[in-house]
């Protein structure tokens, strides 16, 4: 083969084209049947994800803290999944092969939760004592099978969230300005289309679930997931299946064994002239320029008389040499992640937002005006993606317009200030959660309206003043982590931009992790305090506020961080060109979460 056809052939990532000479993009074809596995497919999980501190508690007896310290396992393995997820699919299986497996274990992973509610067996028996220590809990092989169920789940996440969107884009061809403009249009509709489906799961499937019946609350959704399937497989032939190519972390992995193996040695003087600075035509990755952190990194490009050039240039053994461009990807790596850290206190006040507010709205007057329908706690979640979308195109549109003239940025602000301004709408989110539980709380004690069962008396006060948090929160959502999605993007070389997508979800789940073991913690240290149990499982016995006070004190100390982290942090040099995405991308990528 001529070296030209060859140099061809890696540039275009081996495409799968089932034995065909050309790749055929079928963009318009594919994408009602991709955007269809989607929406079915958030129709499925966000409802039920949601609404799964409620089935805990009330379906299977669980106490508060015990099912909200599950759920936030839960959502952290969920979100931690993704990054093995990334690496099998970019490492062996491809996109087509890894959604199509993730697709069908998330469908079995609803098809167990539907049983566990609609097979009598498979759960406690129904309670309504108002001592919850009285109920009798799930037995030992039930909650085997409910946590079968879940890790379905997470395997189906771990497959679907880095797969997903990028699995759309390759089906249009990103050499022509039509297949350009179509990914524009699959990201716009995927948008609509995710909004769409939180709106209609934390309502009418949250209502079904709550006030109807478990077992066909779970149904539903169970067989939105399989019309998932349906979608997804029947395009299986006309779909451009992009072959995997490896994964970026193994480059990462031979620039630290290689910088351990060559530690005694001494750095030269000017390391960006006379290292091992071999680039393959076929590199995907932006030429990024010598920066001089984490210098250590550097002496993996030292070449020693052991070590062995290949006729094309190349290193014989990559494990023991690299080159000066795959050092300063891993450096890019490497001063991401203090940002990143910042991130995981952030996302634990969030989190907050989706476990504690649902009890708070249990005990809070639920009804809709002067009628008797009554707001399942969950729907209220849907305030934060309103909150979110509405100031989207705001932002888009008028703040960073008007702040472009001001500071001469492309952006208004930088990457960085607007991460840090959602931490800092974060904070105040915080603080405003605790007034407004200290005061939800004494009206429950000075003027109930009700009993919740085996909660304790229902406050007068309206839920509804749950939306300003949770409002608040989805304006912090929209700085902050669709603000981290586009400098993960940014900052993170081409060829790892998934494990960037991934370092989302990664955030998100140590977050989950903490939150759970945060709120162990304060329930056990307060439980014999003077102040008595923060958070037993009636709220107006306890201090909910006291921990939302906690949550926002160690948000502060995050901002601290953040801004001495954000302060040292070099930018990379030619993150910007072409290769930059716009609002609208930057939110769909988010909206994966």
């Amino acid at each position: 083969m001529e070296p030209n056809n060859e140099t061809m052939e890696k540039n275009e990532k081996a495409i799968d084209t089932t034995d065909e000479p050309e790749v055929h993009y079928r963009g318009v074809q594919t994408m009602p049947l991709i955007i269809g596995n989607e929406t079915f497919e958030k129709l499925g999980t966000i409802g039920t994800s949601h609404n799964l501190l409620v089935y805990l508690t009330t379906v299977f007896n669980m106490k508060s803290v015990t099912a909200a310290t599950l759920v936030n396992v839960f959502h952290g393995t969920t979100n931690l999944a993704s990054l093995p997820g990334a690496f099998l699919c970019d490492t062996y299986f491809g996109r087509y092969k890894t959604l199509g497996f993730a697709s069908v274990s998330s469908f079995l992973g609803m098809l167990v939760l539907t049983v566990t509610a609609a097979v009598t067996n498979l759960h406690p028996p129904n309670c309504e004592s108002k001592d919850i220590d009285t109920c009798s809990g799930p037995t030992t092989w039930q909650f085997l099978f409910l946590l079968s169920g879940l890790g379905l789940l997470v395997v189906g996440a771990g497959g679907i969230r880095p797969c997903n969107l990028a699995f759309g884009a390759d089906q249009f061809n990103p050499n022509t300005e039509s297949g350009k403009r179509g990914a524009n249009s699959f990201f716009n509709w995927y948008y609509f289309t995710f909004t769409f489906a939180m709106m209609i799961s934390l309502t009418f499937i949250v209502y079904v679930q709550s006030d109807v019946s478990w077992a066909w609350g779970l149904a539903i959704p169970c067989f939105l997931m399989l019309l998932s399937c349906v979608c997804f497989f029947a395009g299986s032939k006309i779909y451009v299946k992009v072959k995997p190519d490896g994964s970026p972390l193994t480059n990462a992995a031979r620039v630290i064994v290689a910088a351990v193996k060559k530690r005694h040695l001494k750095l030269p003087e000017q390391p960006w002239m006379s290292l091992f600075n071999h680039v393959p035509k076929s590199s995907v990755n932006s030429k990024l320029p010598y920066s001089d952190q984490f210098r250590c990194l550097d002496k993996a490009a030292i070449i020693e008389p052991e070590d062995t050039i290949n006729s094309d240039g190349s290193a014989a053994n990559p494990w023991r040499l690299c080159t000066m461009q795959q050092i300063e990807e891993v450096k890019c790596l490497l001063r991401v992640i203090p940002i990143w850290a910042s991130g995981i206190i952030y996302y634990v006040a969030t989190n907050q937002q989706q476990t504690y507010v649902v009890f708070q709205a249990l005990q809070s007057n639920r009804l809709l005006g002067n009628t008797s329908f009554k707001i399942p706690a969950a729907s209220y979640s849907v305030f934060t993606m309103i909150g979110l979308t509405v100031l989207i195109p705001i932002y888009d549109r008028i703040i960073v317009p008007a702040l472009r003239r001001i500071t001469g940025k492309e952006g208004g602000i930088t990457m960085l200030q607007r991460i840090g301004f959602g931490l800092v709408l974060s904070i105040i989110t915080m603080i405003i959660s605790a007034i407004v539980e200290e005061h939800r709380r004494i009206l429950a004690l000075t003027k109930p309206m009700g009993i919740e069962p085996r909660r304790g008396e229902i406050s007068s006060l309206s839920a509804f003043w749950l939306v300003p948090q949770l409002t608040l929160i989805g304006f912090s959502e929209a700085f902050t982590i669709v603000g981290q999605v586009e400098f993960y993007y940014k900052q993170f070389p081409e060829n790892m931009r998934s494990i960037g997508g991934s370092f989302l979800f990664i955030g998100f789940a140590g977050s989950s992790y903490l939150s759970g073991f945060l709120v162990s913690l304060v329930h056990h240290l307060t439980s014999g305090s003077e102040t008595g149990n923060w958070l037993p499982e009636d709220l107006n016995k306890g201090r909910l506020d006291y921990f939302y006070y906690l949550v926002a004190a160690m948000g502060v100390i995050n901002f601290a961080f953040f801004v001495v982290c954000a302060n040292w942090y070099k930018y990379k040099e030619n993150s910007t060109s072409a290769l930059e995405v716009n609002m609208k991308d930057m939110q769909s990528e988010k909206d994966i979460v």
